[in-house]
Order: structure tokens, then sequence, then C-alpha cells
């Protein structure tokens, strides 16, 4: 055992109204003569000596001394230790930090700043996120550009404060785009600065995103426009009429009229320069865009074919005979006949290895092209599945049980169910999906937006004043920035119309 009188200086002689060792009133101040022998003796000291010399120290000391204390104590702590470590390590260190915890940390100090700042940091931030380059922010008017110096980080800013706009923004008023009368729009299509509607009126209309204004309609055909296909600058169009048309989207001129089916052409599908048309004859035909040749006609489904997928190597067609089909675009050959649907197949999906189909028996099959069997029966829904989506492993599937319903397609899983008291009342009529969030629409005259992971209703981006009077949204269609929705009613109380939404302006 050991005493703290072995020290030279007693503690009272730290002790001052300062708490400082020369602030003491009427005490004389420490001279070094007094204090180094005093250190000397604690340095020479055993760890565990100076630890209990230092537990008695602070037993003996008052408030305004222990805050003095901690005041000196404290600042060695706190080690900037990005300023001491070389820049390579550093940023690998601060590449763990999510981008919004780089944006706080650049805030530290200016070195902090600049390393949090770093172009190719900021890039793998991007990929993570799934932005692959910087073109957001070249089409943007430098004045409404963040962080200019840096475009990774502004790529990434950009898209943070969309995702923000979907989900929380308030909703502006937003364009409405009237056309096509008191009939029924049947197929849109988005894509770039263009939108292409169909209706049963026997037109289609190609419209500015940016103004809004109809810039021609697609007169030629004499019955009502079922599907349509638009690439580039060529909008093809399959109608009642039994035929297709070609049109060059930027001049309205009808560039082919395809004749060969004897009934409504159903379904289209583009992939390179063909396209394959499905109609109520029970036949699938592949053309040439460029010319209008008529290349194959795919013949062994035996009621109306209503979906149809492409890829350029395969042709896969579902139909009302309750059966799908795997052709060979360029032979016509028919490679397999998938049964298992003891109803009509009214949706397909297709991505090169994987055939998903809709029926009417309220089931969902996954296939394999290749080998032609059934991997997966998904079960659940509990009428028809009028639409999907397949992105991945992921399967958004809408049903007219009001229904939206998530799946892993390689598993089997049913992963969400998207309904419920915020649900969809009635039947869904179309969705769109990517990794954050699914839109969906219904005949309940709603659009709907949903957390991809959790599930969960996030709010309606659409509610339709005459949703309980017969108002519809009839389609959907999505990009990262914009939402496009034809809407109207069957009875006449709501006009036919083209809703827009800029999610990067609100």
């Amino acid at each position: 055992m050991f005493l703290l009188s072995g020290l030279h200086s007693p503690p009272s002689v730290l002790r001052g109204a300062g708490g400082s060792p020369n602030s003491g009133v009427g005490t004389p101040p420490l001279s070094p003569t007094m204090v180094v022998p005093w250190t000397q003796t604690f340095c020479a000291w055993s760890e565990q000596q100076k630890k209990f010399a230092l537990n008695e120290l602070l037993g003996t000391l008052n408030s305004k001394e222990i805050r003095y204390l901690h005041g000196m104590i404290e600042p060695q702590f706190k080690r900037d230790f990005l300023t001491h470590l070389p820049s390579e390590m550093s940023l690998k260190i601060l590449s763990y930090l999510s981008p919004l915890d780089l944006m706080r940390c650049s805030e530290v100090c200016s070195h902090w700043k600049g390393l949090c700042n770093d172009q190719l940091l900021w890039r793998k931030k991007c990929l993570e996120h799934g932005i692959s380059d910087t073109s957001a922010v070249k089409k943007r008017r430098k004045a409404a550009i963040p962080f200019r110096s840096n475009p990774w980080k502004a790529a990434y800013c950009i898209k943070y404060r969309i995702e923000f706009n979907w989900r929380t923004a308030e909703l502006r008023p937003r364009k409405v785009l009237k056309g096509h009368d008191d009939h029924v729009i049947t197929c849109l299509q988005y894509s770039g600065n263009r939108i292409i509607s169909g209706s049963d009126d026997n037109t289609l209309k190609v419209w500015s995103v940016t103004s809004g204004k109809c810039l021609r309609t697609l007169h030629g055909h004499t019955g009502g426009v079922w599907c349509s296909q638009f690439i580039n600058n060529t909008v093809i169009s399959g109608s009642t009429d039994r035929t297709l048309k070609i049109w060059n989207s930027e001049t309205g001129i009808c560039l082919h009229t395809l004749v060969g089916h004897t009934s409504t052409v159903r379904c289209l599908a583009v992939a390179d320069t063909r396209v394959v048309s499905g109609s109520r004859d029970a036949s699938l035909r592949v053309w040439q865009i460029q010319t209008g040749e008529l290349l194959h006609v795919l013949m062994g489904h035996v009621a109306a074919v209503r979906c149809v997928q492409f890829d350029g190597q395969y042709v896969v067609s579902g139909s009302y005979d309750c059966t799908v089909r795997v052709w060979m675009a360029d032979s016509g050959e028919c490679l397999h006949v998938l049964q298992g649907h003891n109803n009509r197949v009214y949706s397909l999906q297709f991505d090169g290895t994987h055939i998903v189909s809709g029926s009417l028996d309220t089931s969902i099959r996954v296939w394999d092209v290749v080998s032609g069997s059934c991997l997966h029966t998904l079960w659940g829904h509990q009428s028809l599945t009028s639409g999907m989506e397949l992105s991945g492993d992921i399967l958004v599937s809408g049903n007219a049980d009001s229904t939206v319903k998530v799946w892993n397609i390689v598993t089997g899983q049913c992963l969400h169910t998207f309904h419920g008291q915020k649900g969809h009342q009635s039947a869904v009529t179309s969705l769109q999906f990517n990794e954050k969030f699914a839109v969906t629409s219904s005949d309940d005259g709603t659009v709907k937006l949903w957390d991809m992971k959790t599930g969960e209703f996030i709010r309606d981006l659409v509610s339709l004043w005459s949703s309980r009077s017969g108002g519809v949204v009839w389609r959907v269609c999505c990009s990262e920035q914009k939402l496009v929705c034809a809407v109207g009613s069957r009875n006449g109380t709501e006009d036919t119309k083209l809703l827009v939404m800029d999610f990067d302006h609100m």
C-alpha cells in the first residue's frame, strides 16, 4: 500500500477559485521545481499504482476542479483521424458510408469536405444505387445543377430528390392532354418526349410531353386500335380492321399497311427489325418492319391469340385455347406447347429464359423456355391475372380480384400482396415497377404508389373525382421522372384524357 503523501505537492495546492493551478487567491503560484518531482514520481509508478492514485485524487476534487479536468481531457479524444491518414486509406473508410452520411461528413471541415467530394468515391456510390452515368446532369441548365463541380454527386442528388418527390412531395396540378373524345384509350406508350395513345375511335395520337400538345393524329385504320408499339420514331399499330400499320411518328405518314390476318389484331411484340402480331384468327405473323414483308405465319393455336412476347430469337404466345406456345422466330417452328392452364391465357412475360403466363384459372405459371417444363405454379389470386411485369427474379402481377402480388419466380415465393383498406377496390388495370416503387392503376379510378421493399402503401398519386361513379384509369406508363395515365369512363362521368405528372419539378 502506498499513500498520495508521496507526491511532493498535495491536492490542496492545486485548488483555486477558477480551478486552475495558478488561480488561487492568496496561494503562491506553482513553479516547475515543485511540479517536476511530482510528475516524475507519478511516471515511475506501475499502471495499477497510477490508476489507484488517480482514483484517490479524483475523490478529493470539487465540482469546479472536475469540470476543469474534463475540459482538459476531452480534446485528447477528439482526434481528426482522416487528417492523419493517407488519403487512399481515408477514402477507403469513407467508401463504407452511405451517400447521406458522406454529405454530413463533408460539413465537418475543409479537409473532410475535399475527401467527401472525391469524384471516384461518388461514382462508386452512384453505381451502388443504380446510377450508371451522369446524363441526368448534362441535360439540365447549369443553374439547376447542385454540386456542379462533381457530376457524380450531382447525379445522386438529382435521383434522391426525384425519389423524395414520388414519396412525399405535394402533388402539383398535372398536365391534362385531352383527346379521343369520349372513347376508350386502349393502348399507351411513353418514350423520351413523346406519348402515343391508341383508341377505339380508330386513331392514334402523338403528344409532346413538354408542351402537352397533340402533335398529330394518325388516321388510317377503319376499326378500333387495340395494340401499339413505339420504337424510336416508328409506331406500329394493330386494329379490329384486321391490319397492322407502320407509321413515322414525326411526320404522321403511314409507311406500310400489313394485310393478312382475318380477324382483330389483338397483340404486338417488337424486337430488332421485326414485329410479331397475334390475332383473334388464332394465328401469329412475323413481319419485317422496314419493308412490311411477311416472313412467317405461325399456325397451331385453336383459339384467339391474346398475348405475345418476342426477344429476337423466341416468340412466345398465349391463347384462349389455354396453352402457351414457344416458336423459333427465324424458322417459324413450334418448339413447345406448354399445357397446364385450364382456362384462357391473358398475360405473358418473357426474359429470354423464363416464361410467365397468367390465366383466367387464377394461377400464374413459370416455365423454362428451353425444356418447356413448368418450374412453379403461383397460387394466391382469386380471378383473372390481366397484367404482369417481370424484372430479374421479381414478378409483379395485377389481378381482377383488386390485388397486386410480388413474387420471386426462382423460389416461387409470394413476397408481398398489395391490398387492404388503402388498396384498390376494383380490378387492377395496369402496373409498372422498379427497385423502389410499384405504380398500379385500377377500375376504381385511382393510381397508387407502393414500396417494393416493404410492400407498404405509400400514397395515392391519382384519385379521380368520379372514381365512385364510373371513373377509370385504363393505363399507366412511367419513367424515373414522369407518370402518364390514360383515364376516362364508360358512362360519361369522366372525360377521356391523359394526365402527366412530373416528379422532377415538384
